[in-house]
């Protein structure tokens, strides 16, 4: 039953990007970027939706309410496809910051390059480092909220990676709060399958974090300690403790 489920999800999911591409992608460029950003994240309301129906997957989602008014940086876990759909529809406009390769997609990435992400050339380390501070205190001070996955790339559930500060550092520049989002989606949302598996998917959104007067690492440390307190509540698959990624599997951002 699952793997009906997951064909026929497929199924809509390549055809909405393909009507919506050809539908929203001309005229954008014509817009301004929050009305562009309301248009082409239609296409991520329909998949959310799309991926409830098809999958037999409930949300549950708590937190909104903490979202601060102004701009933000929101640090959240990595585990799938699933969380780089939601949340940019969590607090628009949202600027991503992803690796260059996803701008390379055929209409997926085309729609990526008029959102303004940050897009890193993670073969490059020190200048991807360098990209990411400048770009983000730009993007803040624009009026975008920006989203980073301080694990810097999909984890599996019942895994666990070192956090990078880059993400903390740019909120205690700029002055804005950090919002910590925790989720258990790759439990419904394999990373790595596409088989997909029915159940309740969990989000929860943290208070925002104070940066002025903080260091990036006691903003991080708080960060940190948050998302894996919630993930241990959330997840089905139990979690590690004090685990640190290897030297050569450290994320870049």
């Amino acid at each position: 039953m699952n793997v009906i489920r997951s064909a026929l999800f497929y199924a809509g999911y390549f055809a909405a990007m393909l009507v919506c591409g050809l539908l929203f992608l001309p005229p954008s460029p014509l817009l301004p970027l929050k009305s562009r950003y309301r248009l082409l994240n239609l296409y991520n309301h329909f998949i959310l939706a799309w991926f409830r129906l098809t999958c037999g997957v409930r949300y549950e989602i708590r937190g909104r309410e903490r979202l601060p008014e102004g701009p933000c940086v929101m640090l959240a876990n990595h585990q799938c496809e699933w969380e780089t759909i939601f949340l940019q529809l969590l607090k628009p406009p949202v600027c991503t910051v992803l690796k260059r390769e996803l701008l390379r997609i055929p209409i997926f990435g085309w729609g990526l390059r008029l959102l303004h992400p940050i897009a890193l050339d993670r073969s490059k380390p020190a200048r991807a480092m360098k990209q990411v501070l400048t770009q983000g205190v730009q993007r803040l001070q624009e009026g975008l909220s920006v989203l980073i996955f301080p694990e810097g790339t999909r984890v599996a559930p019942g895994s666990r990676k070192r956090y990078n500060k880059s993400g903390a550092v740019i909120a205690c520049r700029a002055g804005v709060p950090v919002v910590p989002v925790a989720h258990n989606a790759g439990e419904r949302w394999p990373g790595r399958r596409w088989v997909k598996n029915p159940g309740t998917l969990h989000v929860v959104v943290g208070e925002p974090i104070a940066t002025v007067g903080r260091t990036p690492e006691a903003v991080l440390a708080d960060v940190e300690a948050w998302i894996e307190a919630r993930l241990a509540e959330i997840s089905e698959v139990p979690r590690p403790v004090g685990a640190e990624a290897p030297a050569s599997e450290k994320p870049l951002v």
